[in-house]
């Protein structure tokens, strides 16, 4: 509640440093945090109310209102108050046990001391911590609020942080303060002077943006979010430093970022739903039939006992029908015991069961990393059975996403291949002579080249060559550090940027270090410092980052790498030969698997960059739109490009990729890569992964440019595809097309933004679902979900979406399934994931084993349960025949109390939580075992009619057997030889040996798997 007390209108923020008077006239909030529910007071109203809320728990506080009352209730309100108490009680304990360690974390982290400077600086607890006080924090503590960083003992203003809380990434990362605030340094008085004015966003969750503008001394400053330091963060490596809170405690972006994710309901509980409606029917059906029966027996029969049984007053008046009304409701509370509250008890519990089989499974632990595969939900553990699609990213997914530097292309010559001496190109192994890199006193021993010729060029000192490198080293966003004398380690943000610069540094421009205005590097063991005058950064849409420098010689550069087909697009017309010199070299590289980037510079004119960077100050103090403005003028300089040349990094696949494709694919899944690779590079993957195969009748490629052109090139496609189909097929399941050839799919991101339109998402959902293989290359994050939510909302199949980086965050949060996996780019798919591992080829065995084992036993425990308890409350309907439908109880009051409780609770649950068909090697041995769960054979409407049925015919034997063998028997001295209370426990013993030994018996699986594949 807290959270969403935000002031909506807040169209911006208003901070002024050290003048808390200002700031306490706007509602902003202080820096104490509540994230409990309940106190001593609230808990216990508040709890119910909750608990209430579940139909289910209504349901029965219902029943037991109507067992209150005498005229309708034969049975004693301790039969539905027990059970009801009991599942209240234990989700109070655990609701209470979860809100008591939240108020205690609360209250530890509220009580943290801070230093905040009030004149000078004083110890205060975090919780009387406010917007625009000025703090000071120390190495290895955490950020008390969502600050601005002023200043630091670093140089520059430098300092980092880790942002494990926040993300999930160890890694550190740098923000730097601006320049004119990092002067303040450590100067109490300096600080207590400070009197800037931000204005900013109003408080929002995104941790990756921040919009403000800094007012002092008549000056605008820029802020984004390099210079923020948010709460949750650990400041690292950094003795002090200095900032000004901008957001505090529930305004923070990491408490924003608390509010519940969408919870996912698997198909079983949706139709768990629909059959307790129509048990619910079917239980008023019973009601009316027993309460017809009642009016007529009492009319036709009852009136022959109203001389000693005395009718109630409503009755002697001849109005018999109220008396079917009275019964009617007397029944509805006797059969209720057809959907039992330890239902929805016992399903969570062996929901949690497999999910902590998942989180103990030492054949999905990575030793390598010490990474267990972990449950984040206990909820989809069965829908794991049930998977027809898979969506998975490829870098870092399917490949190591460990990059290093194998080719390039400088000036239209490719380096990379090693000849022999007859000029054959020569197999790269492990004997191959690597390029001496002795003379390079900073370079980077584990790096590996085999290319002499381009060390050649380096010391030969081309210029073409020279610049390359020059880029490389000097156009990325990598922090040095350098502990030792020629020690140095790159912090990169991601691994494609290290490679670079890594290879970069071994060829002798070797980037040294930077502060906020300049970049040194040591070219060929010579320190040469180049003033940065502007970033262009790196984002999903720009696909490129740039760099303006000026060198010792006063000339100004822009430097810039991206996309091949984004960079070419923005070349200068006179780089036409060279384009297509480079293209083919593209074309080899991504041939062979390899990542690539193009490579480019522009000399700037003095006066032309004095004018741009003018309006770039503008544009990036403008708070609202300041995004859309900075890619306008980051477009106008960067075109009229000259190219430089093209890299190629290597990206091996992951151990067992080949073998785990072929075998879900076995399995009747459907694999789809989506990537931002382009097509050459994801076809060689698709090749290396045997999701594309030689032998394949076609691979369709789609890469028009036009919506018309995408539509002829899929409706072709489709055309040829349905020629080689056998007969007629519809297409609500994977199942049901059946394809005598095989056929791939590829298609390019922008053929792709046309297909995705409204006209043509069907033909190409009709057009890849009969493709044995489907890959999307060059794709956004957004086209990832896009497909995702198509093949979701028009298939009747479960999908999974797999990934490893922040790109996949939407499409694993679109899935009915999010897998993430622990890898290079930081921890953001794993937190926004349902399943977590570290390697692809776990995905194998979460599916077919753990999701298959729980598929079945959740099946096989709803059919058993549901027989067991129409077994149970339908001999009180036979019963009711035989008893003048009085809504007399067969059995014992407590029997029926405790029937789901204790006499048949643990064969269920051992059935539920433990039971296999087949082993695990016989999971993974036959994987065609998997389809029953994708064609939802084991339960669905049939199989709940089954069992309906079963349990009808199991209570009519249990009632009528042992009532034949009672009815007509008689004593010797003529009286009966059993009574009601001997009949009812023979009833009663007769259904708990008959239904535990049944549920050793009921194997749905074999009687498919006999029935339909052998």
């Amino acid at each position: 509640k807290g959270i969403c007390s935000v002031r909506r209108n807040e169209g911006e923020r208003h901070v002024r440093a050290n003048d808390r008077d200002y700031n306490e006239k706007f509602p902003y909030a202080d820096n104490h945090i509540r994230t409990c529910k309940y106190n001593i007071f609230t808990f216990l109203p508040i709890n119910l109310f909750e608990q209430f809320q579940r139909a289910a728990n209504a349901y029965f506080l219902v029943l037991l209102i109507l067992q209150l009352i005498p005229e309708i209730s034969s049975l004693s309100w301790v039969t539905t108050t027990v059970p009801l108490v009991m599942v209240l009680l234990i989700t109070a304990v655990k609701d209470a046990t979860d809100d008591y360690f939240r108020y205690k974390s609360d209250q530890q982290v509220n009580s943290r001391q801070s230093q905040v400077l009030r004149g000078n600086l004083q110890n205060e607890k975090w919780m009387n911590v406010r917007v625009g006080d000025i703090i000071k924090l120390e190495n290895n503590h955490f950020v008390t609020a969502d600050i601005l960083l002023l200043s630091s003992s670093e140089p520059y203003g430098l300092c980092y942080i880790e942002t494990a809380e926040l993300d999930g990434e160890t890694n550190l990362k740098v923000r730097q303060a601006l320049t004119v605030t990092s002067d303040l340094g450590a100067d109490i008085t300096k600080l207590a002077d400070f009197n800037g004015e931000v204005i900013c966003e109003p408080p929002n969750n995104k941790l990756d943006k921040f919009t403000g503008t800094l007012y002092w001394r008549d000056n605008k400053y820029p802020l984004d979010n390099e210079k923020m330091l948010l709460r949750g963060c650990v400041l690292r490596n950094t003795e002090w430093c200095f900032g000004m809170v901008v957001f505090a405690g529930l305004q923070t972006k990491l408490m924003q970022n608390c509010g519940r994710t969408k919870f996912k309901r698997t198909s079983i509980d949706k139709l768990m739903n629909t059959l307790v409606l129509w048990i619910f029917g079917f239980l008023v059906c019973m009601g009316v039939i027993l309460a017809i029966g009642n009016t007529i027996w009492e009319q036709k029969v009852g009136r022959s006992f109203s001389v000693y049984l005395l009718w109630d007053e409503p009755i002697r008046n001849n109005n018999v029908v109220f008396s079917g009304f009275l019964t009617f409701w007397s029944y509805i509370i006797i059969l209720n015991t057809m959907v039992p509250i330890s239902l929805y008890v016992s399903v969570e519990v062996i929901r949690l069961g497999h999910s902590y089989f998942i989180n103990w499974d030492r054949k999905m632990y990575y030793i390598q990393k010490d990474t267990p595969a972990e449950a984040r939900t206990t909820t989809l553990n069965e829908e794991l059975g049930q998977v027809e699609f898979i969506f998975s990213d490829k870098t870092g997914t399917l490949t190591q996403n460990i990059m290093v530097f194998n080719k390039c292309s400088i000036n239209g010559k490719s380096y990379g291949d090693v000849y022999d001496e007859f000029g054959h190109k020569v197999e790269i192994t492990e004997r191959t002579a690597c390029v001496d890199f002795s003379f390079n006193p900073l370079s980077d021993r584990k790096f590996k080249f085999h290319d002499h010729s381009l060390l050649e060029a380096i010391k030969m000192e081309e210029p073409s060559v020279q610049d390359f490198f020059r880029l490389l080293a000097l156009c990325h966003t990598v922090m040095p550090e350098e502990k030792n004398e020629g020690d140095l380690v790159y912090q990169a943000q991601s691994p494609d940027e290290g490679a670079l610069v890594t290879a970069a540094r071994n060829f002798g421009f070797v980037f040294r270090s930077r502060t906020p205005e300049t970049v040194t590097l040591y070219e060929m063991g010579t320190a040469v410092n180049y003033q940065l005058l502007a970033i262009l950064d790196f984002n999903n849409v720009r696909k490129r980052m740039s760099v303006i420098v000026r060198n010792p010689a006063g000339h100004i550069k822009l430097y810039c790498k991206g996309a091949d087909t984004i960079i070419f697009d923005r070349l200068d017309p006179s780089n036409h030969i060279l384009m297509n010199t480079t293209s083919e070299h593209l074309y080899e590289f991504a041939g062979e698997g390899l990542r690539t980037l193009a490579l480019a510079y522009k000399d700037l004119d003095e006066n032309v960059l004095e004018e741009w960077m003018k309006r770039l100050l503008y544009a990036s103090t403008v708070i609202e739109n300041r995004e859309e403005g900075l890619a306008d003028l980051y477009e106008e300089i960067e075109t009229g490009l000259m190219l430089l040349g093209a890299t190629a990094v290597e990206d091996k696949l992951q151990e067992g990729v080949p073998e785990t494709i072929a075998c879900l694919t076995l399995a009747n899944i459907k694999i789809w890569v989506l990537t931002g690779d382009k097509l050459e590079t994801a076809m060689n993957i698709g090749y290396s992964c045997n999701m594309l195969r030689d032998d394949m009748n076609e691979v369709f490629i789609i890469s028009g440019h036009s919506v018309l052109e995408v539509q002829q090139q899929l409706r072709l496609g489709l055309m040829v595809m349905k020629q080689t189909l056998s007969h007629d097929y519809t297409y609500d399941s994977v199942f049901e097309e059946t394809i005598i050839a095989e056929y791939a799919l590829i298609i390019n991101g922008h053929s792709l933004a046309h297909a995705l339109e409204p006209e043509l998402e069907q033909v190409l959902l009709e057009t890849a679902c009969l493709c044995k293989t489907v890959i999307c290359c060059r794709v956004t994050p957004m086209q990832k979900a896009q497909v995702v939510e198509l093949v979701k909302t028009n298939k009747m199949a479960v999908t999974l979406a797999i990934g490893d980086g922040a790109n996949d965050v939407s499409m694993i949060k679109t899935a009915h399934i999010g897998v993430g996996i622990s890898g290079q780019e930081g921890m953001q798919a794993v937190l926004a994931s349902d399943y977590s591992f570290a390697q692809f080829r776990y995905l194998q065995r979460l599916l077919l084993v753990h999701g298959r084992w729980s598929y079945f036993r959740m099946c096989n425990f709803l059919f058993y349960f549901f027989y067991k308890n129409f077994a149970f409350t339908l001999v009180h309907f036979w019963f009711g025949f035989f008893c003048g439908f009085s809504a007399q109880t067969v059995y014992d009051q407590w029997f029926i109390t405790l029937f789901n409780i204790v006499y048949t609770s643990l064969p269920v649950l051992a059935m539920g939580l433990f039971d296999q068909d087949v082993n695990e090697a016989n999971s993974h041995r036959y994987p065609s075992l998997y389809r029953p769960g994708q064609l939802n054979v084991l339960f669905n409407k049939r199989q709940f009619f089954l069992c309906t049925l079963q349990g009808v015919g199991t209570s009519f034997l249990l009632f009528f057997i042992p009532y034949g063998a009672f009815c007509l028997v008689a004593r010797d001295d003529g009286s009966h030889i059993s009574d009601q209370q001997a009949f009812a426990v023979i009833i009663s013993t007769s259904l708990v040996i008959v239904v535990t030994n049944q549920s050793s018996c009921y194997q749905p699986l074999v009687h498919f798997w006999k029935t339909n594949v052998l």
